[in-house]
């Protein structure tokens, strides 16, 4: 195995072990997700078709708008259901996935690229799966296009002492800042 592929499967298994944090319940929805929009890309790619092609984007927006809809606003609608009708249907009370909007829109953006062919379909499924998982992306923002952050995630990195020591400080730093400086400030 190359120092690459392994760095790649590192970054992956920690991003989805950063979501599963939350609910590891929900990192299997993660994986599906990461699973049907990667397919969604690859039969855009190979639909022969503007109509079939068309099918597959609309697909994966159905798929990411009923994921949110579900998820962020499922009991907001039943709760206005059972206001308007005066019924009574139980709220489904879904706990919410972390990071649930980012992964995917981050999904949606790369299968609407994918469609105006401003991006190739990734073949390979960790780069992929790296893409839409990488956690230092979520907590940075913004979603980020495939044709910027996923030639990024394809290079090769080398991992030397001045840079780890660098990334040290700079982390110490920050948690210096949170947790003396902005948790004292807040009270």
């Amino acid at each position: 195995m190359t120092k690459d592929k392994t760095s790649a499967i590192i970054l992956c298994v920690s991003s989805l072990l950063f979501y599963a944090w939350g609910e590891p319940k929900y990192v299997f929805l993660m994986i599906a997700s990461i699973l049907m929009f990667y397919g969604c890309g690859l039969a855009i790619e190979m639909a022969k078709t503007q109509a079939q092609k068309k099918l597959w984007l609309t697909v994966s927006i159905v798929i990411s708008i009923g994921l949110l809809a579900i998820f962020k606003y499922a009991d907001f609608f039943i709760d206005s259901f059972n206001a308007v009708t005066g019924l009574s249907i139980p709220l489904l009370r879904l706990a919410l996935p972390v990071g649930i909007s980012f992964y995917t829109f981050q999904c949606l953006s790369y299968t609407m690229d994918v469609y105006r062919h401003d991006v190739v379909p990734e073949r390979n499924f960790l780069k992929y799966a790296l893409f839409v998982s990488f956690f230092p992306q979520l907590v940075a923002g913004p979603i980020e296009r495939p044709g910027n952050l996923m030639p990024q995630l394809k290079e090769p990195h080398k991992i030397n002492k001045h840079d780890s020591l660098k990334g040290a400080q700079k982390m110490l730093m920050g948690f210096f800042k949170k947790i003396v400086v902005a948790d004292l400030a807040a009270v």
